[in-house]
Protein backbone atom coordinates (compact mmCIF):
# COMPACT_ATOMS: atom_id res chain seq x y z
CA UNK A 1 0.00 0.00 0.00
CA UNK A 2 1.39 3.39 -0.96
CA UNK A 3 1.65 5.87 1.90
CA UNK A 4 2.22 9.63 2.02
CA UNK A 5 3.46 10.44 5.50
CA UNK A 6 5.68 13.49 5.85
CA UNK A 7 9.24 13.39 7.15
CA UNK A 8 8.05 15.22 10.26
CA UNK A 9 5.35 12.61 10.88
CA UNK A 10 7.81 9.75 10.49
CA UNK A 11 10.01 11.27 13.20
CA UNK A 12 7.37 9.92 15.60
CA UNK A 13 8.38 6.25 16.21
CA UNK A 14 4.75 5.20 16.63
CA UNK A 15 3.74 6.70 13.29
CA UNK A 16 6.86 5.29 11.66
CA UNK A 17 5.87 1.82 12.84
CA UNK A 18 2.29 2.31 11.59
CA UNK A 19 3.59 3.43 8.20
CA UNK A 20 5.72 0.31 7.89
CA UNK A 21 2.73 -1.89 8.69
CA UNK A 22 0.48 -0.07 6.22
CA UNK A 23 2.98 -0.47 3.40
CA UNK A 24 2.84 -4.27 3.74
CA UNK A 25 -0.87 -4.44 2.91
CA UNK A 26 -1.45 -5.42 -0.74
CA UNK A 27 -5.27 -5.07 -0.74
CA UNK A 28 -5.69 -8.82 -1.44
CA UNK A 29 -8.75 -9.20 0.79
CA UNK A 30 -7.85 -12.65 2.11
CA UNK A 31 -8.51 -11.25 5.59
CA UNK A 32 -12.20 -10.68 4.85
CA UNK A 33 -12.87 -14.42 4.71
CA UNK A 34 -11.75 -14.98 8.30
CA UNK A 35 -12.83 -11.70 9.94
CA UNK A 36 -15.78 -12.36 12.28
CA UNK A 37 -17.30 -8.90 11.87
CA UNK A 38 -17.10 -8.97 8.07
CA UNK A 39 -18.53 -12.49 7.98
CA UNK A 40 -21.35 -11.36 10.28
CA UNK A 41 -22.10 -7.87 8.92
CA UNK A 42 -20.84 -7.99 5.33
CA UNK A 43 -19.56 -4.41 5.50
CA UNK A 44 -16.15 -3.75 3.93
CA UNK A 45 -15.40 -1.15 6.61
CA UNK A 46 -15.91 -3.89 9.21
CA UNK A 47 -13.12 -5.97 7.68
CA UNK A 48 -9.40 -5.62 8.45
CA UNK A 49 -8.79 -4.22 4.96
CA UNK A 50 -11.52 -1.62 5.42
CA UNK A 51 -10.24 -0.62 8.83
CA UNK A 52 -6.71 -0.32 7.45
CA UNK A 53 -7.97 2.22 4.87
CA UNK A 54 -9.72 4.20 7.60
CA UNK A 55 -6.64 4.15 9.85
CA UNK A 56 -4.35 5.16 6.98
CA UNK A 57 -6.54 8.13 6.08
CA UNK A 58 -6.78 9.26 9.70
CA UNK A 59 -3.07 8.97 10.49
CA UNK A 60 -1.73 10.35 7.20
CA UNK A 61 -3.88 13.44 7.46
CA UNK A 62 -3.14 13.86 11.15
CA UNK A 63 -6.79 14.39 11.92
CA UNK A 64 -8.77 13.50 15.01
CA UNK A 65 -10.85 10.35 14.97
CA UNK A 66 -14.48 10.81 14.00
CA UNK A 67 -17.65 8.84 14.69
CA UNK A 68 -17.32 6.68 11.58
CA UNK A 69 -13.83 5.38 12.29
CA UNK A 70 -14.60 4.92 15.99
CA UNK A 71 -17.66 2.83 15.09
CA UNK A 72 -15.69 0.46 12.89
CA UNK A 73 -12.60 0.23 15.09
CA UNK A 74 -14.80 -0.43 18.14
CA UNK A 75 -16.41 -3.32 16.26
CA UNK A 76 -13.02 -5.01 15.82
CA UNK A 77 -12.65 -7.92 18.26
CA UNK A 78 -8.83 -7.94 18.02
CA UNK A 79 -9.20 -11.67 17.44
CA UNK A 80 -6.24 -11.47 15.00
CA UNK A 81 -7.64 -14.11 12.65
CA UNK A 82 -6.61 -11.70 9.90
CA UNK A 83 -2.94 -11.98 10.91
CA UNK A 84 -3.12 -15.75 10.57
CA UNK A 85 -4.64 -15.42 7.11
CA UNK A 86 -2.57 -12.51 5.75
CA UNK A 87 -0.01 -13.67 3.14
CA UNK A 88 1.90 -10.38 3.41
CA UNK A 89 2.58 -10.44 7.15
CA UNK A 90 0.63 -7.27 7.99
CA UNK A 91 1.02 -6.62 11.73
CA UNK A 92 -2.61 -5.67 12.23
CA UNK A 93 -2.43 -6.05 16.01
CA UNK A 94 0.00 -3.20 16.51
CA UNK A 95 -1.68 -1.06 13.87
CA UNK A 96 -5.11 -1.26 15.50
CA UNK A 97 -3.48 -0.75 18.92
CA UNK A 98 -2.01 2.52 17.63
CA UNK A 99 -5.37 3.54 16.16
CA UNK A 100 -7.07 2.97 19.50
CA UNK A 101 -4.55 5.17 21.28
CA UNK A 102 -5.15 7.88 18.66
CA UNK A 103 -8.91 7.55 19.18
CA UNK A 104 -8.54 7.80 22.95
CA UNK A 105 -6.42 10.95 22.59
CA UNK A 106 -8.48 12.75 19.93
CA UNK A 107 -12.12 11.68 20.19
CA UNK A 108 -14.65 12.59 22.86
CA UNK A 109 -17.09 9.72 23.20
CA UNK A 110 -20.77 10.18 24.13
CA UNK A 111 -21.37 10.45 27.87
CA UNK A 112 -22.85 6.98 28.46
CA UNK A 113 -20.14 5.33 26.38
CA UNK A 114 -17.47 7.11 28.44
CA UNK A 115 -19.25 6.03 31.62
CA UNK A 116 -19.36 2.38 30.55
CA UNK A 117 -15.70 2.30 29.58
CA UNK A 118 -14.66 4.04 32.80
CA UNK A 119 -16.63 1.56 34.91
CA UNK A 120 -15.02 -1.40 33.13
CA UNK A 121 -11.53 0.05 33.52
CA UNK A 122 -12.10 0.82 37.20
CA UNK A 123 -13.63 -2.54 38.13
CA UNK A 124 -12.51 -5.52 36.04
CA UNK A 125 -8.73 -5.30 36.63
CA UNK A 126 -9.23 -5.28 40.42
CA UNK A 127 -10.42 -8.59 41.92
CA UNK A 128 -11.96 -7.14 45.10
CA UNK A 129 -13.92 -4.53 43.16
CA UNK A 130 -14.94 -7.09 40.54
CA UNK A 131 -16.19 -9.51 43.20
CA UNK A 132 -18.25 -6.75 44.82
CA UNK A 133 -19.63 -5.71 41.43
CA UNK A 134 -20.75 -9.28 40.67
CA UNK A 135 -22.63 -9.43 43.97
CA UNK A 136 -24.40 -6.19 43.12
CA UNK A 137 -25.11 -7.44 39.59
CA UNK A 138 -26.91 -10.47 40.96
CA UNK A 139 -29.28 -8.17 42.86
CA UNK A 140 -29.75 -5.85 39.89
CA UNK A 141 -30.39 -8.58 37.29
CA UNK A 142 -34.17 -7.91 37.13
CA UNK A 143 -33.29 -4.51 35.61
CA UNK A 144 -31.47 -6.12 32.67
CA UNK A 145 -34.39 -5.87 30.24
CA UNK A 146 -35.02 -2.24 31.11
CA UNK A 147 -31.38 -1.28 30.61
CA UNK A 148 -31.17 -3.10 27.28
CA UNK A 149 -34.09 -1.01 26.05
CA UNK A 150 -31.99 2.17 26.29
CA UNK A 151 -29.26 2.21 23.59
CA UNK A 152 -26.63 3.93 25.73
CA UNK A 153 -27.27 1.59 28.66
CA UNK A 154 -27.32 -1.69 26.71
CA UNK A 155 -23.79 -2.60 27.86
CA UNK A 156 -24.97 -2.51 31.47
CA UNK A 157 -27.80 -4.87 30.59
CA UNK A 158 -25.26 -7.17 28.92
CA UNK A 159 -23.13 -7.05 32.08
CA UNK A 160 -26.08 -8.20 34.18
CA UNK A 161 -26.84 -11.03 31.77
CA UNK A 162 -23.24 -12.25 31.90
CA UNK A 163 -22.96 -12.11 35.70
CA UNK A 164 -22.86 -15.67 37.14
CA UNK A 165 -25.61 -16.97 39.41
CA UNK A 166 -23.02 -17.84 42.04
CA UNK A 167 -19.56 -16.47 42.69
CA UNK A 168 -16.86 -18.93 43.77
CA UNK A 169 -15.40 -18.31 47.18
CA UNK A 170 -12.05 -16.56 47.24
CA UNK A 171 -9.13 -19.03 47.50
CA UNK A 172 -8.29 -20.01 51.06
CA UNK A 173 -4.65 -20.74 50.21
CA UNK A 174 -3.01 -17.37 49.59
CA UNK A 175 0.55 -18.70 49.68
CA UNK A 176 2.97 -16.96 47.37
CA UNK A 177 5.17 -20.08 47.07
CA UNK A 178 4.15 -23.66 46.41
CA UNK A 179 6.92 -26.21 46.83
CA UNK A 180 7.55 -28.94 44.30
CA UNK A 181 6.59 -32.46 45.34
CA UNK A 182 9.68 -34.65 45.41
CA UNK A 183 12.74 -33.60 43.47
CA UNK A 184 12.42 -30.12 42.02
CA UNK A 185 12.52 -30.08 38.21
CA UNK A 186 11.87 -26.40 37.65
CA UNK A 187 10.56 -23.11 39.01
CA UNK A 188 7.88 -20.89 37.45
CA UNK A 189 5.86 -17.79 38.26
CA UNK A 190 2.10 -18.16 37.75
CA UNK A 191 0.05 -15.11 36.77
CA UNK A 192 -2.73 -14.69 39.34
CA UNK A 193 -4.72 -12.48 37.03
CA UNK A 194 -7.77 -10.39 37.79
CA UNK A 195 -11.14 -11.47 36.32
CA UNK A 196 -10.26 -15.17 36.20
CA UNK A 197 -9.22 -15.21 39.84
CA UNK A 198 -12.78 -14.15 40.71
CA UNK A 199 -14.82 -16.04 38.11
CA UNK A 200 -12.98 -19.36 38.45
CA UNK A 201 -10.12 -19.53 40.96
CA UNK A 202 -10.07 -23.31 40.50
CA UNK A 203 -8.23 -22.88 37.19
CA UNK A 204 -5.06 -21.61 38.86
CA UNK A 205 -5.57 -23.98 41.79
CA UNK A 206 -5.56 -26.91 39.35
CA UNK A 207 -2.44 -25.49 37.71
CA UNK A 208 -0.61 -25.31 41.04
CA UNK A 209 -1.64 -28.86 41.98
CA UNK A 210 -0.57 -30.26 38.63
CA UNK A 211 2.75 -28.45 38.36
CA UNK A 212 3.84 -29.14 41.95
CA UNK A 213 3.02 -32.86 41.52
CA UNK A 214 5.22 -32.80 38.45
CA UNK A 215 8.12 -31.41 40.46
CA UNK A 216 7.72 -27.72 39.59
CA UNK A 217 7.94 -25.02 42.25
CA UNK A 218 5.26 -22.40 41.62
CA UNK A 219 5.47 -18.81 42.86
CA UNK A 220 2.77 -16.14 42.73
CA UNK A 221 4.77 -13.06 43.74
CA UNK A 222 3.25 -10.30 45.84
CA UNK A 223 2.65 -7.11 43.90
CA UNK A 224 1.80 -8.70 40.56
CA UNK A 225 -1.54 -7.59 39.16
CA UNK A 226 -3.64 -7.19 36.02
CA UNK A 227 -1.59 -7.64 32.86
CA UNK A 228 -3.04 -4.44 31.39
CA UNK A 229 -4.82 -6.07 28.44
CA UNK A 230 -8.21 -4.58 29.19
CA UNK A 231 -7.12 -0.93 29.25
CA UNK A 232 -4.61 -1.59 26.46
CA UNK A 233 -7.45 -2.56 24.11
CA UNK A 234 -9.32 0.57 25.16
CA UNK A 235 -6.42 2.71 23.95
CA UNK A 236 -5.50 3.77 27.49
CA UNK A 237 -1.82 3.51 26.78
CA UNK A 238 -0.36 4.96 29.95
CA UNK A 239 -2.52 2.77 32.22
CA UNK A 240 -1.55 -0.31 30.23
CA UNK A 241 2.15 0.55 30.38
CA UNK A 242 1.93 1.16 34.13
CA UNK A 243 0.50 -2.34 34.60
CA UNK A 244 3.21 -3.79 32.40
CA UNK A 245 6.00 -2.01 34.30
CA UNK A 246 4.63 -3.17 37.66
CA UNK A 247 4.54 -6.80 36.56
CA UNK A 248 7.95 -6.61 34.90
CA UNK A 249 9.46 -5.31 38.14
CA UNK A 250 7.86 -8.10 40.16
CA UNK A 251 8.93 -10.89 37.83
CA UNK A 252 12.45 -9.55 37.31
CA UNK A 253 12.85 -9.47 41.11
CA UNK A 254 11.70 -13.10 41.23
CA UNK A 255 14.21 -14.03 38.51
CA UNK A 256 17.00 -12.41 40.51
CA UNK A 257 15.82 -14.08 43.73
CA UNK A 258 15.59 -17.68 42.57
CA UNK A 259 15.47 -17.87 38.79
CA UNK A 260 12.44 -18.67 36.65
CA UNK A 261 12.00 -21.16 33.84
CA UNK A 262 8.80 -19.45 32.70
CA UNK A 263 6.04 -17.02 33.53
CA UNK A 264 3.07 -19.36 33.15
CA UNK A 265 -0.25 -17.87 32.06
CA UNK A 266 -3.60 -19.68 32.17
CA UNK A 267 -5.65 -16.90 30.53
CA UNK A 268 -4.60 -16.71 26.92
CA UNK A 269 -5.85 -13.13 26.50
CA UNK A 270 -3.37 -12.11 29.18
CA UNK A 271 -0.65 -14.26 27.66
CA UNK A 272 -0.83 -12.45 24.33
CA UNK A 273 -0.35 -9.12 26.09
CA UNK A 274 2.48 -10.28 28.35
CA UNK A 275 4.31 -11.75 25.36
CA UNK A 276 4.03 -8.26 23.86
CA UNK A 277 5.53 -6.40 26.85
CA UNK A 278 8.86 -6.20 25.05
CA UNK A 279 7.20 -4.34 22.20
CA UNK A 280 4.99 -2.19 24.40
CA UNK A 281 7.97 -0.95 26.41
CA UNK A 282 10.53 -0.92 23.61
CA UNK A 283 10.90 2.88 23.77
CA UNK A 284 11.35 3.01 27.54
CA UNK A 285 15.11 2.96 28.25
CA UNK A 286 14.51 1.79 31.84
CA UNK A 287 12.27 -1.13 30.89
CA UNK A 288 12.96 -2.19 27.30
CA UNK A 289 15.52 -4.86 28.18
CA UNK A 290 13.68 -6.12 31.26
CA UNK A 291 10.35 -6.27 29.44
CA UNK A 292 11.97 -8.25 26.63
CA UNK A 293 13.25 -10.79 29.15
CA UNK A 294 9.78 -11.21 30.65
CA UNK A 295 8.13 -11.58 27.24
CA UNK A 296 10.64 -14.27 26.32
CA UNK A 297 9.75 -16.19 29.50
CA UNK A 298 5.96 -15.92 29.10
CA UNK A 299 4.31 -19.22 28.18
CA UNK A 300 0.76 -20.42 27.99
CA UNK A 301 0.29 -23.25 30.48
CA UNK A 302 -0.08 -25.75 27.61
CA UNK A 303 3.26 -24.64 26.15
CA UNK A 304 4.96 -25.23 29.48
CA UNK A 305 3.26 -28.58 30.09
CA UNK A 306 4.41 -29.78 26.68
CA UNK A 307 8.02 -29.19 27.74
CA UNK A 308 7.59 -31.62 30.66
CA UNK A 309 7.15 -34.70 28.44
CA UNK A 310 4.13 -36.14 30.26
CA UNK A 311 3.43 -39.89 29.99
CA UNK A 312 0.51 -41.13 27.89
CA UNK A 313 -2.61 -41.98 29.92
CA UNK A 314 -5.34 -44.55 29.39
CA UNK A 315 -8.44 -43.58 27.44
CA UNK A 316 -11.07 -41.80 29.53
CA UNK A 317 -14.05 -42.57 27.33
CA UNK A 318 -14.86 -38.86 27.04
CA UNK A 319 -15.01 -36.76 23.89
CA UNK A 320 -13.78 -33.19 24.25
CA UNK A 321 -14.59 -30.40 21.80
CA UNK A 322 -11.57 -28.14 21.98
CA UNK A 323 -12.35 -24.45 21.54
CA UNK A 324 -9.20 -22.64 20.46
CA UNK A 325 -9.28 -19.13 21.92
CA UNK A 326 -8.37 -16.48 19.35
CA UNK A 327 -5.70 -15.04 21.63
CA UNK A 328 -4.05 -18.47 21.74
CA UNK A 329 -4.35 -19.63 18.12
CA UNK A 330 -4.00 -16.25 16.38
CA UNK A 331 -2.32 -14.07 18.99
CA UNK A 332 0.26 -16.60 20.21
CA UNK A 333 0.19 -19.13 17.34
CA UNK A 334 -0.38 -21.98 19.83
CA UNK A 335 -2.67 -24.32 17.92
CA UNK A 336 -1.88 -28.03 18.16
CA UNK A 337 -0.23 -28.27 21.60
CA UNK A 338 -3.41 -28.14 23.74
CA UNK A 339 -5.08 -30.81 21.58
CA UNK A 340 -2.02 -33.04 21.68
CA UNK A 341 -1.86 -32.73 25.47
CA UNK A 342 -5.53 -33.66 25.84
CA UNK A 343 -5.19 -36.63 23.49
CA UNK A 344 -2.09 -37.80 25.36
CA UNK A 345 -4.05 -37.48 28.60
CA UNK A 346 -6.63 -39.97 27.33
CA UNK A 347 -9.39 -37.79 25.88
CA UNK A 348 -10.86 -38.06 22.40
CA UNK A 349 -10.50 -34.56 20.92
CA UNK A 350 -12.79 -32.98 18.32
CA UNK A 351 -12.15 -29.83 16.27
CA UNK A 352 -15.39 -27.83 15.83
CA UNK A 353 -16.11 -26.42 12.36
CA UNK A 354 -15.08 -22.78 11.82
CA UNK A 355 -12.66 -23.02 14.70
CA UNK A 356 -10.85 -19.92 13.47
CA UNK A 357 -13.88 -17.68 14.15
CA UNK A 358 -14.18 -15.82 17.45
CA UNK A 359 -16.83 -16.78 20.01
CA UNK A 360 -17.62 -13.10 20.56
CA UNK A 361 -16.15 -12.74 24.04
CA UNK A 362 -12.97 -10.78 23.22
CA UNK A 363 -12.32 -9.16 26.58
CA UNK A 364 -15.16 -6.69 27.10
CA UNK A 365 -16.56 -7.02 23.57
CA UNK A 366 -19.58 -9.05 24.72
CA UNK A 367 -20.45 -6.08 26.95
CA UNK A 368 -19.67 -3.23 24.56
CA UNK A 369 -20.97 -4.90 21.37
CA UNK A 370 -23.67 -7.29 22.65
CA UNK A 371 -25.55 -7.74 19.35
CA UNK A 372 -22.55 -8.84 17.27
CA UNK A 373 -21.25 -10.86 20.19
CA UNK A 374 -24.55 -12.74 20.54
CA UNK A 375 -24.51 -13.69 16.84
CA UNK A 376 -20.94 -14.98 17.10
CA UNK A 377 -21.76 -16.92 20.27
CA UNK A 378 -24.74 -18.64 18.65
CA UNK A 379 -22.61 -19.59 15.65
CA UNK A 380 -19.81 -20.91 17.87
CA UNK A 381 -22.13 -22.95 20.09
CA UNK A 382 -23.86 -24.47 17.05
CA UNK A 383 -20.51 -25.56 15.61
CA UNK A 384 -19.31 -26.99 18.91
CA UNK A 385 -22.51 -28.92 19.58
CA UNK A 386 -22.38 -30.36 16.04
CA UNK A 387 -19.35 -32.45 17.12
CA UNK A 388 -21.55 -34.13 19.79
CA UNK A 389 -18.95 -33.91 22.56
CA UNK A 390 -19.31 -34.84 26.21
CA UNK A 391 -17.68 -31.58 27.26
CA UNK A 392 -15.81 -28.52 26.00
CA UNK A 393 -12.26 -27.44 26.84
CA UNK A 394 -10.83 -23.95 26.32
CA UNK A 395 -7.85 -21.95 27.49
CA UNK A 396 -9.36 -18.52 28.20
CA UNK A 397 -11.81 -17.50 30.92
CA UNK A 398 -13.60 -15.04 28.64
CA UNK A 399 -14.36 -17.77 26.11
CA UNK A 400 -15.39 -20.17 28.87
CA UNK A 401 -17.86 -17.64 30.32
CA UNK A 402 -19.21 -16.67 26.89
CA UNK A 403 -19.75 -20.20 25.59
CA UNK A 404 -21.15 -21.46 28.90
CA UNK A 405 -23.93 -18.87 28.63
CA UNK A 406 -25.13 -20.48 25.39
CA UNK A 407 -24.94 -24.24 25.95
CA UNK A 408 -25.80 -26.89 28.53
CA UNK A 409 -22.56 -28.76 27.81
CA UNK A 410 -20.00 -28.53 30.62
CA UNK A 411 -17.00 -26.37 29.76
CA UNK A 412 -13.71 -26.37 31.65
CA UNK A 413 -10.20 -25.04 31.25
CA UNK A 414 -7.76 -27.37 29.51
CA UNK A 415 -5.50 -27.41 32.57
CA UNK A 416 -8.33 -28.72 34.76
CA UNK A 417 -8.60 -31.79 32.56
CA UNK A 418 -4.84 -32.20 32.65
CA UNK A 419 -4.84 -32.00 36.44
CA UNK A 420 -7.55 -34.68 36.63
CA UNK A 421 -5.79 -36.94 34.11
CA UNK A 422 -2.52 -36.80 36.03
CA UNK A 423 -3.70 -37.55 39.54
CA UNK A 424 -5.80 -34.54 40.52
CA UNK A 425 -9.45 -34.09 41.33
CA UNK A 426 -12.26 -34.36 38.82
CA UNK A 427 -13.52 -30.92 37.70
CA UNK A 428 -16.73 -29.99 39.50
CA UNK A 429 -18.40 -29.23 36.14
CA UNK A 430 -18.11 -32.93 35.25
CA UNK A 431 -19.82 -34.25 38.36
CA UNK A 432 -22.02 -37.21 37.40
CA UNK A 433 -20.36 -37.73 34.02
Amino acid sequence: MQTNFTTEQLADPHLAEAEGILRKCVHCGFCTATCPTYVTLGNELDSPRGRIYLIKDMLENGRPADEEIVTHIDRCLSCLACTTTCPSGVDYMHLVDHARVHIENTYRRPLLNRLTRNVLAMVLPYPKRFRAALKLAKLARPLSGLLKGVPGLRPFGAMLDLAPDSIPAAPVDRSSRHAAVGQRRGRVALLSGCAQSVLDPEINAATVRLLTRLGIEVVTPQGEGCCGALVHHMGREQQALASARRNVDVWISEIERGGLDAVVVTTSGCGTTIKDYGHMLRLDPDYAEKAGRVSALAKDVTEYLTSLDLPRQERKGLTVAYHSACSLQHGQKVTSLPKLLLANAGFAVKDPPEGHLCCGSAGTYNIMQPDISAQLKARKVKNIEATKPDLIAAGNIGCITQIASGTALPIVHTVQLMDWAYGGQKPAALAGR
